[in-house]
């Protein structure tokens, strides 16, 4: 179980890297206009997202073992915090999936959104981070 949790932790820590990164990578392509810096930070932010796709992959998975498998959570009541857990884990999916369809724009020169709401959208998974981490730390409910 401890090697599930060290896989897990070291996952996780990867995958928010990503998360957090590409949207800086969104940042500088929304205020480029030269187009050979345009292709470097999409050709940075495809591999970053292909990155991010693959250790999201182990990272779940590790957490779903240590959910469903070893049971933690599971344990009669007061587990509450699990499910608000499971909760920002289903936003921070549905924020990568988010992630990918803007890299699609940018691929198609559809970028619609200015660098500040770039700025601000790296920040999310952060605060997401913090919210799991403090859930599972405390188990407040």
């Amino acid at each position: 179980m401890l090697w599930i949790k060290s896989f897990h932790i070291v996952f996780v820590a990867s995958w928010f890297a990503g998360l957090a990164y590409l949207p800086r990578i969104y940042m500088n392509l929304a205020q480029e206009t030269e187009p050979a810096a345009i292709k470097r930070l999409l050709l940075m932010a495809r591999k970053l997202f292909r990155f991010m796709t693959i250790i999201a992959v182990p990272a779940l998975g590790c957490g779903l073992w240590l959910w469903l498998v070893v049971g933690i959570g599971l344990e009669g009541p007061g587990n509450g915090w699990m499910h608000a857990k499971l909760s920002i884990v289903a936003l921070l999916i549905a924020y990568h999936i988010t992630c990918g369809k803007l890299l699609t724009a940018f691929e198609q020169g559809r970028n619609k959104r200015n660098p500040c709401w770039y700025r601000g959208l790296s920040e999310l998974p952060v605060l997401g981070l913090l919210a799991a981490v403090l859930l599972v730390i405390f188990k407040p409910f």
